[in-house]
This record gives C-alpha cells, structure tokens and sequence, in this order.
C-alpha cells in the first residue's frame, strides 16, 4: 500500500423529536391574584427579586390585581423555574409556562 485513502466526513441532518425542540422556546414567570399578600408587600418582592425599579414593579403588580395575573419575567426554562421558587419562597402565588 503506497497510497493513503482519505475519506470526507458526512455530515447528516437529525430531525429532532419536536418535544426536544419545544424546550428551546421561551417560558414565562406568571405571578397570580392571592387574598393574602398587600400590594405594597408584593410590589417590593419584584424589586428585590428582579431589580425593577419602583414604577415597573408597581405596574405589574397593579397589572396582577386588575388582571388577576401578570408576566414577570421569561427565559429558558431552569432560570423561570428557579424565579418562580423564588416568588415561592415570599409567599407569592407563582406558575410557569411555555410562551
């Protein structure tokens, strides 16, 4: 053998399960209306927690108490999930899901 053989790779597509691909989407952080919380209490928990200033945290909450709900924050799925713990953790009614 005096010759060297070389081949070219191959490059194929996958189609992926459409499961797989539905994960690369955005979800949404939902906050919810609760009898519980005062509207002070749960505008100064979207300041501390997502750093929005005074107004915008007021806006949404106002937006959760007119509305019953309001989009807080989105991102891929390990950040909404971690946020929405988060609002937990102060005794915020919080729900998560695909956008």
């Amino acid at each position: 053998m005096t010759g060297s053989s070389q081949t070219t790779p191959v490059i194929e597509k996958i189609d992926l399960p459409s499961d797989i691909m539905e994960d690369d989407r955005l979800w949404k952080v939902i906050v919810w209306n609760d009898p519980i919380n005062l509207m002070t209490y749960v505008t100064w928990v979207l300041q501390r927690l997502f750093g929005y200033s005074r107004e915008k945290a007021h806006a949404l909450m106002m937006e959760v108490h007119t509305q019953g709900k309001a989009v807080v924050a989105s991102g891929e799925r390990e950040k909404v999930e971690l946020d929405a713990y988060r609002l937990h953790e102060y005794g915020l009614w919080a729900t998560i899901e695909q956008d």
